[in-house]
C-alpha cells in the first residue's frame, strides 16, 4: 500500500517478528495437529477467561467468565469430523502495510467458519470489517500507523456453530460458537487456536477474529485471560454479516489500545468499592470536573452530544464512580463515538505501540557527511497534525523544518575531527490532546552519528 521502512530501534516490549524459517515450523505443527485425529485432544486446562458480551446492537456490554480452549457447543477437537476435506495449510497475507513491524500497530484478521473456496469471501468481509472500525474516530485519522495482516484459516464448515439455532454445529478452525456459556449473543472462540494462527503473521498487537454469520454477536477477551505468552493485547470477535457488529470490534480496541475502562454500571451493583483514583483515562472519583483528571476538557462540547464534565455511574457500579460524558462508545453501542477523552487516550495508546518517523537508514551506524538521510512520516490524517524538525548536536536548524531528505554537510556539519549528532524529531500538534503526557508521548525522534 505505501512504503515500507525497516526497523529503525528496538521496542520495549515483547513482540512476535516471525522469520520465513519459524512460520514455517508453526505451518507444519498447524496442519500435524489438523491431521492427529484423536491425538490432538488434550486434558481441558482449569484455566477460566472473563469475556465481554453484546446483547444487541444497541445493547449495553456485559461481563461473564467461560472456560478456556473450544466452546462446548463447538466441533470439539478430534471429533469425528463431517467427511469434508481436511484442515489446509494457512497463508498470511498483507491488507494493508504502512511501515515496518517495529513501528507499527500490527493488526491480525482471521476468519472462521470459511472453507478454502470462499477465502476470498473471507477477504472481502474482513476489508468491509476494518472500514467500518476506522470510520471511527481516532481510528480513522491514525490508519497509517496500523499494518493489518490477514490470515486465511481454511475450515472444513462454512458457518459457525449455534447459528441459527443451538443446535447447530459446525467443524471449524477456530471452533466459533454462538449459545456460548448458553448466551445467545456470546460469540466464544478457542483462543488457544487463535494463538496458534497469530504467529503465522509478522507481528501481533491486536487479534481480530470474524466469523461467517449474518447473526448479531461477538466477544472481547482481555490480556489477562488469553493462552500464557501471548503478546497481543487482546481479542475482539464479530460475525461477517451483521452490519452493526464492527462496533464491538471499535469498542474493544478501546480496551486493548487505549486502556480504556467501561463506562456502564450494572444495576445493583452499588458503590465503588476502591479508595484509590482508577487507573483508567476516563473514570474518576472526583465529582468535581475542574479535579478530574480530564480537566482540561470540563465544559467542552463533545461529539457524543455531551458536554464533558463527570456523570456519576461507570466501572460496572452505580455511585461514587464518574465517567467524562453521558454516553460513549465505551458506554454503550447505541453511541458510535468515542468522548474526547476516549480520544486522547486511544491516541497515546496508538503511540505507545508505533512511531510516526522511520527510516531505512540505520541509527546503528556512522554515517558520513555526504550521505542521504531519509525520512518517512507515517501516512496519519484528519485529527493529526505532525511536525518534522532537525537538529545538530542539540540546536534545531529551523529551515529545514519539514524536510524529508538532508545530508549532514547541507545542515552545516562539518568535519574537523569532531563527531556530530543529527536528530529527527517529529511531533504530533494535534487539538484531540490536551494532557501533556499524553503531548509527550505523540514526540519520536531518530538520531545519527555523523563522523
Amino acid at each position: 500500500m505505501s512504503e515500507v521502512a525497516v526497523p529503525h530501534r528496538a521496542r520495549p516490549r515483547t513482540r512476535w517478528i516471525t522469520a520465513a524459517g519459524a512460520a514455517f515450523v508453526a505451518v507444519a505443527a498447524l496442519a500435524g495437529a489438523a491431521h492427529a485425529g484423536p491425538a490432538r485432544a488434550a486434558a481441558p486446562t482449569p484455566r477460566a477467561q472473563h469475556v465481554e458480551y453484546f446483547p444487541g446492537p444497541d445493547a449495553e456490554p456485559r461481563q461473564v467468565t467461560v472456560p478456556a480452549g473450544a466452546p462446548a457447543r463447538s466441533a470439539r477437537p478430534g471429533s469425528p469430523g463431517t467427511g469434508k476435506p481436511p484442515y489446509t495449510e494457512p497463508a498470511v497475507r498483507a491488507l494493508q502495510r504502512t511501515g515496518p513491524v517495529s513501528g507499527r500497530l500490527d493488526l491480525v484478521v482471521m476468519g472462521d467458519g470459511y472453507t478454502a473456496d470462499e477465502q476470498d469471501e473471507f477477504a472481502a468481509d474482513a476489508e468491509e470489517k476494518l472500514d467500518a472500525i476506522f470510520e471511527v474516530e481516532p481510528y480513522r485519522s491514525y490508519r497509517g500507523l496500523f499494518n493489518v495482516w490477514l490470515v486465511d484459516t481454511v475450515s472444513p464448515d462454512s458457518g459457525v456453530s449455534g447459528d441459527p439455532t443451538a443446535d447447530v454445529v459446525k467443524d471449524t478452525a477456530l471452533h466459533s460458537a454462538f449459545f456460548c456459556d448458553d448466551i445467545e449473543r456470546l460469540l466464544c472462540v478457542d483462543t488457544d487456536a487463535v494463538a496458534r494462527y497469530a504467529r503465522l503473521a509478522p507481528d501481533a498487537d491486536i487479534v481480530f477474529v470474524v466469523a461467517n454469520s449474518a447473526k448479531y454477536g461477538g466477544a472481547g477477551y482481555s490480556t489477562a485471560d488469553l493462552p500464557p505468552a501471548s503478546p497481543f493485547h487482546g481479542v475482539a470477535t464479530m460475525s461477517s454479516d451483521n452490519d452493526r457488529s464492527y462496533l464491538i470490534g471499535a469498542h474493544e480496541l478501546g480496551h486493548s489500545i487505549g486502556g480504556l475502562a467501561d463506562e456502564y454500571q450494572y444495576a445493583g451493583q452499588g458503590a465503588y468499592p476502591g479508595t484509590e483514583e482508577p487507573a483508567a483515562a476516563n473514570l474518576t472519583l472526583h465529582r468535581d470536573p475542574d479535579a478530574a483528571k480530564w480537566s482540561r476538557w470540563a465544559g467542552a462540547q463533545d461529539p457524543t452530544g455531551s458536554v464533558v464534565g463527570t456523570y456519576e455511574g461507570g466501572g460496572y457500579y452505580e455511585t461514587g464512580v464518574y465517567r467524562p460524558t453521558d454516553t460513549s462508545l465505551m458506554r454503550t453501542l447505541a453511541s458510535t463515538e468515542f468522548n474526547v477523552v476516549g480520544r486522547e487516550a486511544m491516541i497515546a495508546g496508538f503511540y505507545a505501540d508505533a512511531d510516526a518517523l522511520t527510516s531505512r537508514v540505520p541509527t546503528t551506524e556512522p554515517v558520513r557527511g555526504n550521505r542521504l538521510i531519509t525520512v518517512r512520516l507515517a501516512p496519519v490524517t484528519g485529527l493529526a497534525d505532525l511536525r518534522l524538525t532537525w537538529s545538530v548536536d542539540g540546536r534545531e536548524v529551523p529551515w529545514a523544518a519539514g524536510l524529508r531528505t538532508v545530508t549532514p554537510h547541507v545542515l552545516g556539519v562539518r568535519g574537523h575531527g569532531r563527531e556530530h549528532r543529527i536528530t529527527a524529531t517529529v511531533t504530533d500538534r494535534t487539538a484531540a490532546v490536551r494532557e501533556p503526557a499524553v503531548r509527550a508521548r505523540t514526540v519520536n525522534s531518530l538520531t545519527w552519528t555523523v563522523r
